[in-house]
């Protein structure tokens, strides 16, 4: 007997010009072999990322290579944006029928994805706290691309979601010595909880073996360049969209023999590349996210309804939200 049921419509967030955003309705289609329809839990904002889209920011020349996954449109507007959702599989093969999964997708209600685009959501591991995936992936390449050792003495500048990550990672190494580096004070209480020491620009250690940028700010690259030691890397992690960053090489740069390396989560860091997959290394992020302390990192949900009244808000720098969590319940 024919299924006469209409396809259901989905609710997507898009960025339709500078500072605005809209939901708009989407009819799905049924998923096609091999595909998974899978209907949203929770979701998340990536501020650094989401904030430049929203400002219309991002550059022409990466358009190509700053299309999220399942992204719609093209930039600069309108788009589909965005890459951190945790859904139910109300459709596809037996195995995952059910199951809580975490995929690339941007801000939509319901959606069909192949089924190789998700990753299982462990028990151990809470929906909300699963929408830190794709922040601990870049976290994870981060750390890859930066080889930091025991009993490094580390500093991370920023501490933002990403910065705070990438920082607990460093932490697990035997004796290493982490930083986290920050204007705000109040970040001190988020350090203390995830078990690494707190600074701010002015007191923070200095002759650091590795330090990490991730600040999004031009003073916050002059003070990692400032706390690393002789021959020492600086790991760029900010990523500054159409906008132009004053580096200060002058000074010690050369004599210190500093190298400033960037670290980008599109391709796997090179030193993992010829084994790992960016599926291995999603699976491996979510692994890595059994620790309630990273609860600290989640700003209470907000409805999906209300996100674009109150996506420049959250998006504002001064905002103070690390990580915006999207309930669709």
């Amino acid at each position: 007997m024919a299924n006469n049921r209409p396809n259901p419509i989905a609710q997507a967030l898009w960025y339709v010009g500078p500072g605005r955003a809209e939901c708009r309705d989407e009819t799905l289609i049924p998923p096609g072999d091999n595909e998974l329809r899978i209907r949203a839990l929770f979701g998340a904002i990536s501020r650094g990322t989401e904030g430049l889209v929203l400002g219309g920011q991002v550059p022409e020349s990466e358009y190509q290579r700053m299309r999220a996954p399942f992204m719609g449109g093209s930039f600069p507007f309108p788009v589909k944006y965005g890459y951190a959702t945790v859904g139910r599989v109300e459709d596809g093969p037996p195995n995952l029928q059910g199951r809580t999964v975490f995929t690339l997708c941007p801000h939509q209600s319901l959606f069909n994805v192949p089924a190789d685009a998700v990753v299982v959501v462990p028990d151990g591991v809470p929906p909300q706290r699963a929408v830190l995936a794709a922040n601990m992936e870049t976290a994870l390449n981060a750390v890859w691309d930066a080889a930091p050792g025991p009993a490094d003495r580390i500093a991370v500048v920023g501490a933002g979601v990403i910065g705070a990550l990438t920082a607990s990672l460093c932490a697990r190494l035997p004796g290493a010595q982490v930083t986290l580096v920050d204007t705000n004070p109040g970040r001190g209480t988020l350090a203390a909880a995830l078990g690494v020491g707190f600074a701010s620009p002015d007191r923070a250690p200095e002759e650091c073996d590795l330090v990490v940028h991730a600040s999004g700010s031009a003073a916050g690259l002059g003070t990692a360049l400032r706390l690393a030691g002789t021959e020492a890397t600086v790991l760029e992690l900010s990523w500054y969209g159409a906008g132009e960053v004053p580096a200060p090489l002058g000074g010690a740069f050369h004599s210190r023999r500093l190298r400033l390396v960037s670290s980008q989560v599109g391709q796997v860091a090179p030193s993992h590349r010829p084994r790992w997959s960016h599926h291995r290394r999603l699976t491996a992020a979510m692994a890595l996210l059994g620790d309630n302390r990273l609860d600290g990192l989640l700003a209470p949900a907000i409805p999906f309804r209300d996100l674009p009244g109150r996506i420049a808000d959250i998006l504002r720098p001064d905002s103070g939200i690390l990580c915006q969590v999207i309930d669709y319940s």
